[in-house]
């Protein structure tokens, strides 16, 4: 699958280390076997949550707690992904690949706090104090193609601020990062400004490569949506296979 450069290291890798042939003994133990696996990848694998502790602004992490003060050879003593309660809250989708009338932004498109406020108006929604808000790019359609879905588009600094004003608890898109891939703020003067913004300085957390296609097909721009990390002590991250729960009705 497609991983950011920064977490391609770990990989992803399941092992099967134990087989039913292992322990079949139908003389001693009857018919029954089992076989179990390890699996090995990074925090940010796939889609998956980021973690307060995550991102830092100048060493210090969301809160104004001092990276040394609760970095630890095993992870983190405050704001691992275990801190992080189950998300069930309202959804919003901002539709920006339909606003703009395409299929899919180009790779590098910069989507802005205008672009959406211009969804929430169009759509007749609103990112909510409490709720969740996802932003659909059409970038997840590149899924299979490593190189083009890694140089996809995404959302500049006003647009991380622009959500979190409103109250947000957490944001995701389908793309890899949440930000324009390889673009610095000018402001800011860093890469990926939005993980600076939300998980370090506005305690917002990032879903990334969620897929968005069918929701968006479906016409479905507000839902429950529902997103459970795995409590990993001490971690900057967990995959996650957040839904989005429609009525019938709707």
């Amino acid at each position: 699958m497609p991983i950011h450069p920064a977490h391609r290291q770990a990989g992803y890798s399941y092992l099967l280390h134990r087989r039913h042939e292992d322990e079949y003994s139908p003389d001693d133990s009857g018919p029954r076997t089992g076989a179990a696996g390890v699996l090995v990848c990074g925090e940010h694998t796939g889609t998956h949550i980021d973690a307060l502790s995550h991102q830092a602004d100048a060493l210090t992490l969301c809160g104004g707690i001092p990276v040394g003060d609760v970095q630890t050879p095993r992870g983190f003593t405050e704001h691992g992904v275990e801190k992080i309660q189950p998300i069930a809250a309202p959804g919003v989708l901002l539709d920006v690949a339909a606003l703009k009338d395409v299929e899919a932004l180009e790779p590098g498109h910069v989507v802005t706090d205008a672009d959406l406020a211009a969804c929430c108006e169009r759509q007749g929604i609103e990112a909510s104090p409490g709720g969740v808000a996802l932003v659909r790019t059409g970038n997840g359609r590149f899924w299979g193609d490593e190189e083009k879905y890694l140089a996809g588009p995404g959302m500049d600094a006003a647009a991380s601020r622009w959500l979190a004003d409103r109250g947000v608890i957490a944001v995701g898109a389908d793309n890899m990062a949440w930000d324009v891939p390889g673009r610095r703020d000018p402001d800011l003067g860093c890469l990926m400004p939005g993980h600076l913004i939300l998980l370090a300085r506005r305690g917002v957390y990032i879903i990334e490569n969620l897929a968005l296609e069918r929701i968006a097909a479906a016409g479905h721009h507000e839902f429950e949506f529902v997103c459970l990390p795995l409590k990993l002590v001490g971690a900057t991250g967990s995959p996650v296979r957040p839904v989005a729960l429609v009525s019938a009705s709707v």
